[in-house]
């Protein structure tokens, strides 16, 4: 049964730090529940928690893709021992997604089946959910080892494909305001530049330096993609886009949003750097 507890770490220990995760996964039924009034008075009811499992799936996608650069950052290996769980979890969200979707027509397998090959955003999004059930389906200890190490790892890279098409479909699924799926894709690429930067240097960990780097120009070009993007839908000059990023009584754009970030994580390098240094330094004898 302790292979169950999802609380405790491999040895059998009570974790911490998968309690928080845990948590952190059930948040959003207990925020649906809290909120199941507001829910049940709205006009379509079960549309709303289609797009809350929907929403929640990206977001969870995105935790699991941060696990790798936050324990580096943080210098917090254990970290790791979370990232299985988070990427499953993520899977139940898209699960409940299309479940909640059949159900939104009435169970109607012919019907659901004429809507996802009839609408580009939801063969889109159906793909998006097979890659996941296949990364969940592997993510055993079991089938590690039937695959072999290489070719796990090779599947699993597939999570790149699969968080690119999830962002397509979310922004597909926006009718108006696209502030939101812009901030998610910052941050999704500032993730898929991080490894890239990374590989480039052939580095394990990027300096702070770098770091900082990386948070500025993702998050030009967050600002850039949200001009370019409004311009073409819009008929507009992505210039005049980009000279309202300063009026911040319309808001904040995401692209400052995405910079914010970036700098929180650049001051975490900093000082987990500096405590290190400090940790390391020899006890003088007196």
């Amino acid at each position: 049964m302790a292979s169950f507890e999802l609380w405790r770490d491999r040895r059998g220990r009570v974790s911490t730090l998968r309690i928080v995760a845990v948590a952190l996964l059930l948040f959003p039924v207990v925020k649906a529940l809290v909120e199941a009034g507001v829910i049940a008075g709205g006009a379509r009811p079960l549309n709303d928690v289609i797009h809350r499992t929907g929403f929640w799936t990206l977001v969870f996608l995105g935790v699991t893709l941060a696990i790798t650069p936050l324990r580096r950052v943080a210098r917090y290996g254990n970290l790791i021992d979370v990232r299985r769980m988070i990427g499953v979890g993520t899977f139940c969200y898209a699960f409940a997604h299309i479940l909640l979707y059949i159900a939104d027509q009435s169970f109607d397998l012919v019907k659901v089946f004429q809507e996802i090959t009839r609408r580009v955003y939801l063969i889109i999004g159906m793909v998006a959910f097979t890659g996941l059930a296949a990364l969940a389906i592997t993510s055993t200890d079991g089938m590690i080892k039937r695959m072999g190490g290489r070719s796990w790892r090779r599947l699993h890279q597939a999570i790149y494909a699969i968080a690119l098409l999830a962002l397509i479909h979310y922004f597909q699924q926006t009718k108006a305001d696209v502030t939101v799926p812009v901030f998610v894709a910052g941050l999704f690429g500032w993730l898929l530049a991080y490894r890239i930067w990374a590989w480039w240097q052939d580095k394990a960990e990027l300096s702070t330096l770098s770091l900082l780097a990386l948070s500025v120009i993702v998050g030009a070009l967050t600002f850039a993609g949200e001009a370019i993007g409004i311009a073409v839908q819009f008929g507009v000059s992505p210039m005049r886009v980009l000279a309202t990023a300063f009026d911040f009584d319309a808001g904040i754009r995401p692209g400052w949003q995405v910079l914010a970030a970036g700098l929180a994580v650049v001051v975490l390098d900093f000082v987990r750097a500096r405590w290190n240094s400090r940790s390391a330094r020899p006890v003088a004898v007196q």
